[in-house]
């Protein structure tokens, strides 16, 4: 594929294709109807042989070209593959495409410290597992790091200790930096709900600090988990952190869903 896409990569080499496509032609016609010379137009055709795309024939004194399908049919398969694969992934660029939105309207009024102070958001999800299951999974370290990040950054530290005073934590990397953030559990009561704050740490100093709180109740299937959010503390360089909270959490709040669902299967007795 690399071949064949780079010998095509030439705006010659391509109308020599286009050429070839109607019948096969001599280096004489080539070279005259893609208004070459005949020494640029065999070092072309040479390329395009290599790539297994014309085949010569030595007719006489006369060389004779022809385009070969097969490569092109192959090239126009990996094409679609990946044009399908595009599409498969729309979902991503949308998320992408919202961020930069979001950053872009957060930027426009960040002109000074705490603007974003007092802002709240709200999440629900149902989630096919138990209360005690979902509880799991925010406060085990090992099933809290298998979810708790958006792609494409990968947790490296995370801690939710539920009781009064306990830990918060939670630090991620991506292929650009690593990012932290700490604070204190509020209030835990098993299986039913954790309240905790997470300030983010940019450059030494807190950019901004998140409250949180989650609910969790029976649901038809599993458990209804509500998640609340308010911001305090802002600072102007908080405008990436603010910004992302939509797409954020609702992609990691996917991820939550996956998980239990995963865990749910893996655990389940024969019966079940």
């Amino acid at each position: 594929m690399e071949r064949i896409a780079s010998a095509l990569g030439d705006a010659a080499r391509w109308r020599i294709v286009e050429l070839l496509a109607e019948r096969p032609r001599s280096v004489g016609e080539l070279a005259e109807l893609a208004g070459l010379r005949q020494p640029q137009t065999t070092k072309h055709l040479q390329t395009l042989a290599r790539a297994g795309l014309v085949t010569v024939f030595p007719l006489g004194q006369r060389r004779v070209y022809a385009v070969e399908a097969a490569p092109l049919a192959a090239l126009g398969r990996r094409l679609g593959e990946l044009a399908g694969a595009i599409e498969a992934h729309a979902g991503d660029r949308d998320v992408i495409a919202r961020y930069l939105a979001a950053i872009e309207a957060d930027s426009a009024v960040a002109d000074r410290e705490r603007w974003a102070d007092g802002r709240t958001f709200s999440f629900e999800r149902v989630l096919t597992a138990p209360r005690d299951v979902v509880w799991r999974h925010w406060t085990d370290p090992a099933l809290l790091g298998s979810w708790w990040a958006p792609p494409p950054l990968t947790v490296t530290d995370c801690v939710l200790e539920p009781r009064p005073g306990g830990r918060a934590v939670l630090d991620y990397r991506d292929a650009e930096g690593q990012y932290h953030s700490q604070g204190r559990v509020h209030a835990a009561t098993e299986a039913e709900r954790l309240v905790f704050d997470l300030s983010v740490i940019e450059a030494g100093t807190v950019a901004c600090t998140g409250h949180y709180d989650v609910t969790l109740t029976d649901a038809e299937g599993g458990t209804r988990l509500l998640l609340g959010l308010r911001i305090t503390g802002t600072t102007v360089d908080a405008v990436p952190f603010i910004a992302g909270i939509e797409t954020g959490w609702a992609q990691v709040l996917d991820n939550l869903a996956d998980a239990v669902g995963a865990f749910r299967r893996t655990t389940a007795s024969p019966d079940e």
